[in-house]
């Protein structure tokens, strides 16, 4: 009986893949049940559904730290795409699932708001609740193609939905992504500080530089190379299966990232435009809960079956940082053209 595309690559998994790695014909499905594609395995039909989602093209738009618009800064879209890079040449080292890797961390920030960071807390704040890595699951399960969803499969959205907070995902995979997602900002947000003129060389701190190097293309070097080596060290020991760092690396991850949050995420100009942010996203977010027929007609729509702030919060949330203040200047800021 001749194979499927599909079923050839399947096969192909359980040859090549590592014992620890997810394969695609073992997935626990879908929500709803869909015929098999004949080309494509399931993780990889998951991963062209999220590049080919309005929520993914929309990233481009939105910040990943700085406010201030310079082409040459990382967007939400250029960090998912490191992410998913470097995950991928982990993987590829590691015999895991490549594809579940890549559709998890090309997924992993659809849900994150205008603003950065900034636009999350404040929602947060006006909500009572609001994660980002929630909405991401929000919008692949339910806000995707009118409210139907992507009907992902569950390692994908379990990926998703973990990649940050304290529960760790089911799959290697998923934990893999957890893990690159940090290492990565941390090391694009150090480059893209020294070029805004926020950081010096000078100021990362000397044992920083000499284990971890003085370059971004030095210091992910490191960072790729001592995750496959100790995961296959731990591994080979037989360790419960995980995503391994070095002691002396994973410490130094945790110390950079409490240098980058002193000196960068909650630095003066940061959080200058912070405050900026805060009053773009609040003004709108009230304007749209006492006005809720002002919203687009798809978000309308949605309030036969969501109440008024789920609605408004799951606009807020999709908007690009553009499209934002756009909307705050028509309806808060004077026109000398209407008059």
């Amino acid at each position: 009986m001749i194979k499927s595309l599909r079923e050839i690559t399947e096969a192909s998994e359980i040859s090549n893949l590592s014992a620890f790695a997810q394969l695609s014909r073992s997935t626990r499905g879908r929500s709803i049940a869909e015929d098999e594609c004949d080309i494509r395995t399931a993780y990889q039909r998951d991963r062209d559904r999220i590049i080919h989602s309005k929520s993914f093209r929309v990233l481009k738009e939105k910040t990943q730290v700085f406010i201030v618009k310079d082409d040459s800064f990382r967007t939400r879209l250029t960090h998912t795409l490191e992410v998913s890079q470097i995950s991928r040449t982990i993987a590829r080292a590691l015999r895991l699932n490549e594809d579940l890797v890549e559709a998890i961390a090309l997924g992993h920030d659809l849900g994150h708001t205008c603003f950065g960071h900034s636009g999350e807390e404040v929602l947060h704040q006006l909500t009572g609740h609001f994660k980002h890595n929630e909405q991401s699951l929000r919008v692949v399960e339910v806000l995707e193609r009118g409210g139907k969803g992507l009907n992902l499969t569950h390692e994908v959205k379990d990926g998703i939905l973990k990649h940050t907070g304290e529960e760790e995902p089911i799959t290697l995979e998923g934990k893999l992504v957890r893990i690159t997602d940090r290492i990565t900002y941390l090391c694009h947000d150090i480059q893209d500080s020294i070029d805004a003129g926020i950081l010096d060389k000078a100021d990362i701190p000397i044992e920083f530089q000499q284990v971890l190097g003085e370059t971004q293309a030095e210091r992910i070097n490191i960072f790729v190379r001592d995750i496959i080596d100790e995961t296959s060290k731990q591994l080979n020991f037989g360790n419960r299966p995980a995503i391994y760092q070095s002691p002396l690396i994973k410490e130094l991850t945790l110390e950079l990232r409490r240098f980058m949050f002193e000196r960068v995420y909650y630095g003066d100009i940061c959080m200058r435009e912070k405050e900026k942010a805060t009053y773009i996203v609040t003004s709108l977010y009230q304007y749209f809960m006492a006005v809720p027929t002002a919203l687009p007609v798809e978000y309308r729509q949605r309030l036969e079956v969501d109440s008024v702030k789920q609605v408004v919060t799951d606009f807020i949330a999709g908007c690009t940082d553009s499209y934002a203040i756009k909307l705050f200047q028509d309806r808060f800021i004077p026109s000398p053209n209407s008059l």
